[in-house]
């Protein structure tokens, strides 16, 4: 199978695509297009680069946890199961029933009996 050849012979001098001159108006509108496609790129890119930027500080910033009373007032034999936290207020789940919510100073508000599983 002979394919042709993209260098120019020696003796034909440069190769010409075959067929009619490209028409002047298809010309701009290719050039156009190449100008739009190029803006596209650079777009995309810079958009890319910004949200990777963004993650990346977002991420590295160092996030201080939330504190939770020193001494919270807990009753007397009550062993916390879960803890959960609000805006001012924390939630302790005991291990007898019982939801307690806790003030940011550590004292109790309030109590809720809950039948555990």
């Amino acid at each position: 199978m002979n394919r042709p050849s993209l260098t120019p012979d020696s003796d034909a001098g440069e190769v010409l695509p075959a067929g009619p001159p490209p028409d002047p108006a298809d010309l701009r509108a290719l050039r156009w297009l190449r100008g739009l496609v190029m803006a596209l790129l650079v777009t995309m890119i810079l958009g890319v680069g910004t949200v990777s930027g963004l993650v990346a500080l977002r991420l590295s910033a160092p996030s201080a946890p939330p504190a939770f009373p020193d001494s919270p007032d807990l009753p007397p034999g009550a062993t916390p199961l879960a803890v959960t936290r609000g805006d001012g207020w924390w939630a302790v789940v005991t291990d007898d029933g019982r939801i307690l919510i806790l003030g940011a100073d550590g004292t109790v508000l309030d109590e809720v009996a809950v039948a555990l599983p």
